[in-house]
């Protein structure tokens, strides 16, 4: 089992800066392919970027986004650029498979969330 814990969501303006953390309960999580997905509110929960040996962002985020880790156990969600539409509650996601899936149903773990707000 796998529990992921997100931080570092607030209110910025538009072109502001936030990175987000999740920290996972286990160090061997490097094993698994890490993701970021964001909900806004009305809407289905979307792909943002994911890692394992490489890394895959959602077009959206291209450019913008990084997602990085550290060698023990946390995983960050560095925003750039932000726009107001990417507001959205960002969840982390632990995927057992080395595939970087951009589909929900591929991970097995997932964080509780964190808001990002980005005012214009």
């Amino acid at each position: 089992q796998v529990q992921l814990a997100e931080s570092g969501g607030g209110l910025v303006q538009a072109g502001g800066s936030l990175r987000l953390s999740c920290a996972a309960s286990r160090h061997t999580f490097s094993s698994y392919t890490m993701g970021w997905f964001r909900q806004a509110q009305g809407k289905e929960r979307e792909f943002v970027a994911g890692m394992h040996w490489g890394t895959r962002y959602a077009d959206f985020v291209k450019g913008r986004f990084t997602i990085s880790r550290d060698n023990v156990n946390t995983v960050y969600l560095q925003m750039n650029s932000l726009k107001p539409e990417d507001t959205a509650v960002y969840y982390c996601a632990a995927a057992r498979s080395a595939t970087i899936s951009a589909t929900m149903s591929a991970y097995d773990y997932w964080g509780q969330g964190t808001q990002v707000t980005v005012s214009s």
